[in-house]
């Protein structure tokens, strides 16, 4: 396959994926394993990512930029960035301590990420059906506490698969948030999340980045910034709806056929 095309589909993919409950880390490494698939440093992985942190930066431009300047006056706005900080702590430390292991072992371990994503996708829909009555409606008001707790969920997304996004939903559901305060408050906490994440690994890997390849960067870039923007607007409507049983089924369905094209061979 052209190598442009394939930059063009692991970044529609990376769009498609990063912010729904599906695992996009997940989809990238089984998509990346039957291409034959890799770049030096994972340049072109960490490239794709930067466009869908940019794609939630410009769809929340809006209501960052005002709580930011009302958070110079205002208590409430102050305690709003708080408490996405505190949910954002257990992953500053555990990524930290567990960063090598996750990404020279768990990242490259195609079958536990195929289970994983059934297993996820399992959660999901008894959470969808069972979770206890919301009493927080908003993102930016949960108490301290739960957000930490939120936060300890999202460390679970380190082993790939899980979806960092699916595991904090999960964790907000579980403690009593409505659904769509709960994909508002992943899709806040990705920010700090995974812009940290992108940047740790650009460190980490310095010495190998390989920006030789900047057409196939550029493409990756461009598709998943654009279909990032589509998907965070859809989302929110369409989970608002319909919950998340339908991303429980997709996760199912992927996870099974890699497995069996995993136990083929391929």
């Amino acid at each position: 396959m052209d190598s442009h095309i394939t930059a063009g589909l692991l970044g529609l993919l990376e769009g498609l994926t990063e912010f729904l409950p599906v695992s996009s880390t997940g989809h990238l490494l089984l998509t990346g394993h039957f291409l034959g698939f890799s770049s030096p440093g994972r340049t072109f992985e960490v490239a794709i990512q930067l466009g869908a942190i940019l794609a939630l930066v410009a769809v929340y431009a809006k209501e960052l930029f005002g709580l930011l300047l009302r958070a110079r006056h205002e208590a409430a706005a102050r305690r709003a960035i708080l408490t996405v900080l505190v949910a954002f702590l257990p992953a500053v430390f555990i990524g930290v301590l567990a960063h090598d292991v996750i990404k020279t072992v768990l990242f490259e371990t195609p079958r536990l990420i195929a289970l994983m994503l059934i297993l996820g996708g399992a959660v999901l829909l008894v959470i969808d059906r069972v979770a206890p009555k919301p009493v927080h409606m908003d993102a930016l008001e949960l108490p301290f506490g739960k957000s930490l707790i939120i936060g300890l969920f999202q460390c679970l997304a380190m082993v790939p698969g899980v979806s960092r996004s699916g595991a904090t939903i999960v964790g907000a559901l579980l403690l009593g948030v409505e659904k769509r305060a709960a994909a508002d408050f992943s899709f806040l906490l990705s920010l700090p999340t995974m812009g940290a994440a992108v940047s740790y690994d650009l460190w980490q890997n310095r010495a190998v980045l390989d920006f030789s390849g900047l057409g196939e960067i550029a493409v990756g870039f461009a598709l998943a910034f654009v279909t990032a923007v589509v998907v965070v607007r859809w989302v929110l409507d369409y989970i608002s709806h319909h919950g998340y049983a339908l991303f429980g089924w997709w996760r199912i369905i992927v996870g099974c056929v890699a497995l069996g094209a995993l136990s083929l061979g391929y």
